[in-house]
């Protein structure tokens, strides 16, 4: 082959390698016909998956949720198993379009991760369990105790934090997932065991004997939990924020997977909107006009999303009910 010919084959080479990097995420969701979402490892109420293969759970549903407005199909999404320390790698290299895994949104991980965080979808807070034989009422009474809890988290790094501020010491007992973190505390390798709230309430349960372990009264920090993609897509990044907004406003306006076929006849122009049924604005998106009809139909709202996967872990709603029931959850108008 000569120059010229070399030429131009690096060329073509060149211009498809562009092509394909100028490719929007939506663009390559579609061309794929599936959405791939990286999902906890196993996390019960948020992420499990059954003896069928199946997943279910909170974190779950919202990319099914996700499935539903962009393929009007809920089951079109794989989900990637993630562990705490592989979850913003694979966000960040492409494996994975969304991450839906429990993730604290934090200014670090908005910025020198390249990630930007969606609506925050729950609310938590960092807690501390122990054995009730210990008869500890206060974290402060561990001083020089050996504490549970999971690397690359949040967490582990609160828990420095915690004590540095209350002037006391603990051996940090460090673990990659919860499964190994709470099978450790279990087998009384760790005075106590940190995590999220949800987080211990789940596998509090998954303990030998639930009943002799207490969760401490102590709010340790604040955890806004939700879904996150990389940075340099806007209209992905859009399209992630108003389904996580839909389900809320969708819960306010009492519009559920039951009653959304009468919910279409609603003369109201604020829920005409919302469900595409005025103003064009899945369009905006690159959406179909009625993407929120097939999630709330297919998926459901938040409250039933809430009742289906925390509700049996006790779990109860507080922080995380709408603003007009004082709660925090609240939608920017769907016009």
């Amino acid at each position: 082959m000569g120059v010229r010919g070399l030429s131009f084959v690096l060329l073509l080479i060149f211009s498809l390698l562009t092509t394909a990097d100028a490719q929007t995420t939506l663009e390559k969701v579609k061309a794929r016909g599936k959405l791939v979402c990286g999902v906890n490892t196993g996390l019960a109420g948020f992420a499990t998956i059954g003896p069928d293969g199946s997943w279910r759970g909170f974190d779950v549903d919202y990319c099914r949720a996700l499935a539903a407005a962009l393929f009007d199909d809920a089951s079109k999404v794989e989900f990637r198993p993630l562990t705490a320390q592989a979850r913003f790698t694979a966000l960040q290299s492409g494996e994975i379009d969304v991450l839906s895994r429990n993730t604290t949104w934090t200014l670090s991980r908005d910025t020198s991760l390249g990630l930007h965080f969606g609506p925050t979808l729950f609310y938590d807070s960092q807690g501390m369990m122990v054995s009730a034989k210990l008869g500890v009422k206060a974290i402060r009474v561990l001083d020089g105790a050996a504490i549970c809890v999971q690397t690359g988290t949040t967490t582990e790094l609160n828990l420095a934090d915690y004590f540095r501020r209350q002037k006391i010491k603990f051996t940090p007992v460090v673990f990659e997932t919860p499964d190994q973190t709470f099978a450790a505390y279990d087998s009384g390798r760790c005075d106590a065991i940190t995590s999220d709230i949800s987080q211990l309430l789940a596998q509090k349960m998954t303990l030998k004997t639930p009943n002799d372990h207490i969760i401490l009264g102590e709010v340790m920090s604040k955890e806004p939990l939700g879904p996150a993609v990389r940075h340099g897509d806007d209209q992905w990044f859009d399209i992630i924020k108003w389904v996580a907004f839909g389900l809320m406003q969708a819960e306010e306006f009492g519009i559920t997977s039951g009653n959304i076929g009468v919910s279409t006849d609603s003369k109201d122009p604020n829920i005409r909107r919302f469900l595409g049924l005025e103003g064009g604005f899945g369009d905006m998106l690159g959406l179909s006009n009625d993407f929120m009809v097939r999630v709330i139909r297919q998926v459901g709202n938040y409250e039933e999303l809430f009742t289906r996967h925390l509700k049996p872990l006790n779990l109860e709603r507080g922080l995380n009910t709408p603003w007009t029931q004082g709660g925090l959850l609240y939608s920017p108008p769907f016009r």
